[in-house]
């Protein structure tokens, strides 16, 4: 497994098909943290994934202490647009965690105050509130990891 791309309680089905087919190009593990916005057997979810959601090595939680406890020592960066380092400036290392918040509002202020250390972003011009779409997010910051540690068994 290359990284760990984990959805904090992800809202759009449509996204997190997407990602888990991103996930299954890039043996990589997806984590979902409940509650979700839509059912695991949503058709949009398994539209966007296509043929793929059945591949998609995915873990769920059912809560965000959950996944700590899970994942206790575990490297996670949290990508959000309130971060001041960039998602380049990080160094990846191959089993990563990479997580990112709902696509309504994030991570509440205390989520993003444990990981105050490795907060990234991708950069977006400044004269909007609005942020890029979660699942093209993931897959920028997703790739600049993997090229980093040279995408290991990728063709």
């Amino acid at each position: 497994m290359n990284l760990n791309i984990v959805l904090y309680q992800p809202e759009i089905p449509y996204n997190t098909g997407n990602i888990g087919r991103t996930c299954v190009l890039t043996n990589s593990r997806l984590h979902l943290i409940k509650p979700l916005g839509f059912l695991i057997d949503d058709k949009h979810l398994k539209r966007a994934g296509m043929d793929y959601w059945k591949l998609v090595d995915v873990v769920y939680y059912d809560s965000f202490e959950h996944f700590l406890e899970v994942n206790k020592g575990a490297r996670i960066y949290l990508s959000t647009t309130k971060a001041d380092k960039l998602y380049t400036e990080v160094e990846y290392k191959r089993g990563d965690f990479i997580m990112f918040g709902k696509e309504s509002s994030g991570v509440p202020d205390s989520v993003r105050e444990m990981f105050k250390d490795t907060l990234i972003r991708v950069p977006m011009v400044e004269t909007t509130e609005r942020s890029l779409n979660l699942s093209n997010t993931v897959s920028i910051v997703a790739f600049e990891a993997l090229r980093q540690i040279g995408f290991p068994n990728m063709k």
